[in-house]
């Protein structure tokens, strides 16, 4: 085993270690600042329903639901994250989650966010709750509107965009949390599922 191996431990965000759907939730409180986006609800839930049916990509589908971010720049919404996440957090998180991954913190393994949701209004919450790294999707403002650089940040490509941040040093996943299978659970040593709030033992044959 390599010396300078990197310990890590890895947390789906969604559902995991925020207890609600973010990508949701921030749409109401983007609703909630009179922005009359609200004529989305439908189009949103016409690409929600594409996703279930797999005539979309993740990236496809990101793209597309977050067409309510529109005519919002950058830093208007990382102050509109702010505001958000600082009303949500630490309320709607998972405190078991937070005091396993302190824990873990306190033993010397860093702490990593690998989310699908966009590292654009993701990052503000993580001045409240410090980690050591976040992987998210990654989205450039073009003509008024967000597009997703690469790849949606879900399944494999989680893993990819983690050791990229990680610059190919040696590591392991020492313990990883998801609200549902994927592939990051498998390359973890022991790995866990959040479901209402409870954290169950997960196994590559669940």
């Amino acid at each position: 085993m390599p010396t300078d191996e990197i310990c890590i431990a890895v947390f789906d965000l969604n559902g995991t270690l925020y207890t609600k759907k973010s990508k949701d939730e921030f749409f109401k409180f983007i609703c909630s600042k009179k922005l009359s986006k609200a004529r989305y609800i439908f189009q949103m839930a016409y690409y929600q329903l594409r996703l279930k049916l797999h005539t979309l990509s993740q990236t496809e589908f990101k793209e597309n639901f977050f067409n309510y971010l529109d005519k919002i720049p950058p830093k208007q919404v990382t102050v509109f994250a702010k505001e958000y996440w600082a009303k949500e957090y630490p309320g709607e998180f998972n405190k078991k989650l937070i005091d396993r991954l302190e824990a873990l913190r306190k033993k010397g393994i860093k702490i990593y966010c690998a989310t699908g949701a966009l590292e654009l209004y993701v990052k503000p919450l993580f001045e409240l709750y410090p980690v050591d790294g976040l992987v998210g999707t990654q989205v450039e403002y073009v003509n008024d509107t967000y597009l997703v650089k690469g790849e949606a940040c879900k399944g494999e490509e989680k893993i990819r965009r983690l050791e990229q941040q990680l610059k190919g040093k040696p590591y392991k996943i020492v313990e990883a949390y998801s609200d549902s299978k994927e592939p990051i659970l498998d390359k973890a040593q022991k790995a866990f599922l959040v479901k209402d709030g409870k954290i169950i033992p997960y196994s590559s044959s669940d």
